[in-house]
């Protein structure tokens, strides 16, 4: 745990981001604010989440004090060099997971930290790899409920565990936060922002 005397937000409605976060803060308030997430025509994948946790962070900071620490993430997928963000019907759901499967494709988390005034941003990257998929696969996975709400149209941690092959890298970036590297980096922007 890290010790810090003023207010953390963490403007994310992620309840995967929620849960994670408390390994690295007791108290936590969430504060997601409302923004335009669309992307600037021709954008990368890492610079994408770079982007929009950025601006995640921007409109949430807006609603609190320079003097808390306010912490904003995006996840996205990327394969062959598509972006793949959260599906927007059961069709979309099918198309991605059919992109998917049989190939390794990349997850990318931005994550943005803001304190008195001062912001740092930076990403991780990690590989996953799927099974060839059946049809049977796919639309058994697309008919439940976890694609609608996640980017790629999957999450690593529920059913679609079962279609991973392997990952190269950090598996709660996947999830949604690179915690490990979280913790060193706001360990680091904390000691820099507050003692000046």
């Amino acid at each position: 745990m890290i010790e810090f005397n003023k207010k953390i937000i963490l403007a994310s409605a992620s309840p995967r981001r929620q849960e994670l976060i408390k390994l690295i803060f007791e108290d936590v308030e969430i504060l997601p604010a409302e923004c335009d997430e669309t992307l600037p025509e021709g954008i990368g994948a890492r610079e994408a989440v770079e982007y929009l946790s950025k601006i995640k962070n921007e409109a949430s900071r807006e609603l609190t004090e320079k003097v808390n620490l306010v912490i904003s993430a995006d996840t996205v997928v990327s394969v062959d060099d598509e972006i793949l963000g959260k599906p927007v019907d059961k069709e979309d759901a099918r198309r991605m997971i059919s992109l998917l499967s049989g190939k390794v494709h990349q997850v990318y988390t931005g994550v943005t930290l803001s304190l008195n005034g001062e912001m740092r941003t930076f990403s991780e990257k990690t590989d996953v790899e799927f099974f060839p998929l059946t049809k049977n696969e796919i639309e058994e996975y697309i008919s439940s409920s976890e694609p609608y709400d996640k980017a790629g149209a999957y999450g690593i941690q529920g059913k679609a565990g079962l279609l991973v092959k392997g990952i190269n890298g950090d598996y709660y970036n996947v999830v949604g936060f690179p915690i490990a590297r979280l913790k060193r980096e706001l360990e680091e922007f904390i000691g820099c922002t507050t003692h000046r």
